[in-house]
């Protein structure tokens, strides 16, 4: 009886040090969250967050007046209006929208290496 008692303990204790330990690999949905977590400007303090300005770029100032699928349009004080496409690579500090003011960094490709809205910082000064 005692070492039946002692098997079946043996065998519980082993099954709960098991418990939650796996070695098979995390689910898509768990990587996805990890990964919305991880790229979330959000979670942070808004005057923490400093993009760098990029080497070798051009930047435009202007007033979004055209949100498209992998652009934004800029109308510059002048009156200019420029496409700025981005994509993947481009650091974007938060999502602009139609009327916000942003600075785009443009490489020699004409492709948006960092684009950052400038409404924010001339708020929180």
């Amino acid at each position: 009886m005692a070492m039946t008692r002692w098997c079946l303990m043996s065998a519980l204790g082993v099954g709960l040090l098991g418990a939650g330990c796996t070695t098979a690999e995390t689910s898509g949905q768990e990587d996805l969250g990890r990964g919305i977590v991880r790229g979330t400007l959000g979670a942070q303090l808004a005057h923490n967050v400093r993009l760098a300005i990029p080497a070798h770029t051009v930047s435009f100032t202007g007033h979004v007046t055209a949100v498209e699928g992998g652009a934004y349009v800029l109308q510059e004080v002048s009156g200019i209006e420029r496409r700025v496409a981005h994509d993947e690579n481009t650091r974007i500090d938060r999502p602009a929208h139609v009327e916000d003011r942003v600075e785009a960094f443009v490489d020699d490709r004409g492709r948006a290496v960092l684009i950052r809205n400038i409404d924010q910082d001339e708020q929180s000064q």
